[in-house]
């Protein structure tokens, strides 16, 4: 039997500052506090699914757009976890603002994100190991609202730990990763760079992602060949090829194939768009349900595509920015429902890895955010799709649309 693959690490870090000036690599210890977990009512994770999707397709296209060249792997489900624990502190303007850009659904979210935490909590079988952790980190100077850990604790599973962030930033920062590391099963080493805590900030929220997976149906071994590259060049790859019973659309400009892993309910949807199509992809969360909801099952696809090997890190504030989230990173940032304390958002730093190959997926990401204060082959194919030319790839959870993982592939050869 072999051995599971490594799908997928998250780790996503959100710190806020305090508004004031605060008075080993393992770093010091944390202790925890949690806050308690209050009835609500039975919730739908599908709206987050489809909100997660739309704002990982918005940012996608925002950060193709700094390099339509460039290869990008980043995580939607992560990012939208961490910057939402922060959302659900946000006040005015400031909550408005983040929800847009979120696209999060109108309405109380706790019951919808109470049962997005138990969706994701329950993606393991046999051959597909999950693991999820969302975590407050608080300077132990400052206070946090009660009821702010009892949404976070509530709707994401979150408990609270505090550190003496004021006294020594570098040692929190070093407690901080090493988590993150355990986490993402050693995926993300070090999401925070020296200097990234400051003794002005007072928490830091992360959200940690590890998944193991193999294909359902495993593709062949990979041999040479072409991929056009983003901007026309041609470069040398490794394609490897699979035959079976896989979902598969076309609409609007798209193909999209439904790869399963094994057990069927986590999945990569890859995207090939239309040979005449050029620079950044225009797919929006709207489009993709349309092609998603369309897939046919059981049809006979014969697909052929690149290994990869992806990694990206950015700190993601200025994109945010643009998508309209410019009010959280500002002096008029009001995140008074976490503490009277609480500032802004100082940073949003995201890394992630993808490695798809013949047995499955490999994968990291992590993020943080900063705030002051298959069946068997058919015997014939009757559809056959090579993505030999840049596409993109959504690993989700079939059962709630959460959207794990996305990806463009520019250039397969490009390091």
């Amino acid at each position: 039997m072999p051995t599971p693959r490594s799908l997928a690490a998250v780790a996503c870090m959100a710190a806020l500052t305090t508004g004031v000036a605060a008075c080993g690599d393992q770093g010091p210890k944390a202790h925890e506090l949690r806050g308690a977990v209050t009835g609500v009512a039975p919730g739908d994770p599908r709206p987050l699914g489809r909100a997660d999707t739309a704002f990982g397709f918005g940012l996608l296209s925002a950060w193709c757009g700094t390099d339509p060249n460039a290869n990008i792997v980043l995580s939607p489900s992560s990012i939208a976890s961490s910057l939402g624990m922060v959302q659900q502190g946000a006040r005015g303007r400031t909550a408005v603002a983040m929800a847009r850009t979120l696209h999060l659904p109108s309405g109380d979210l706790l019951p919808g994100l109470r049962a997005r935490t138990n969706e994701m909590r329950s993606l393991g079988n046999k051959k597909v190991t999950a693991r999820f952790a969302d975590q407050i980190w608080a300077d132990s100077g400052v206070p946090t609202d009660k009821g702010y850990l009892d949404k976070l604790a509530t709707g994401y599973d979150a408990g609270l730990k505090t550190l003496d962030i004021a006294a020594d930033p570098d040692g929190a920062r070093k407690t901080i990763n090493a988590q993150i590391k355990k986490d993402t099963g050693g995926k993300i080493p070090e999401l925070l760079p020296p200097g990234q805590l400051r003794s002005d900030t007072g928490w830091v929220l992360t959200d940690a992602v590890h998944l193991k997976a193999e294909w359902q149906t495993r593709f062949g071994h990979a041999s040479p060949g072409r991929f056009t590259a983003s901007g026309g060049r041609s470069v040398q790859v490794q394609l490897m090829n699979a035959k079976s019973r896989f979902g598969y659309a076309r609409s609007a400009g798209w193909q999209a194939v439904d790869l399963p892993y094994a057990g069927g309910r986590l999945r990569m949807t890859a995207l090939l768009p239309d040979a005449a199509s050029q620079g950044c992809p225009s797919l929006t969360g709207a489009t993709f349900d349309r092609l998603t909801g369309a897939l046919s099952t059981g049809t006979d696809v014969d697909v052929t595509m690149p290994k990869v090997d992806l990694s990206s890190r950015r700190e993601l504030t200025p994109l945010l920015t643009k998508l309209g989230m410019g009010i959280a990173f500002s002096d008029s940032a009001d995140l008074r429902g976490i503490s009277p304390k609480a500032g802004k958002i100082a940073f949003v730093q995201h890394a992630a890895t993808l490695d798809i190959d013949e047995k499955g997926t490999e994968g990291a990401a992590a993020t943080g955010t900063g705030i002051t204060a298959l069946a068997a082959p058919a015997p014939s194919y009757k559809i056959t799709v090579v993505f030999d030319r840049p596409y993109l790839v959504v690993v989700r959870d079939g059962k709630s649309g959460e959207p794990l993982f996305m990806a463009r592939v520019a250039d397969p050869a490009r390091q």
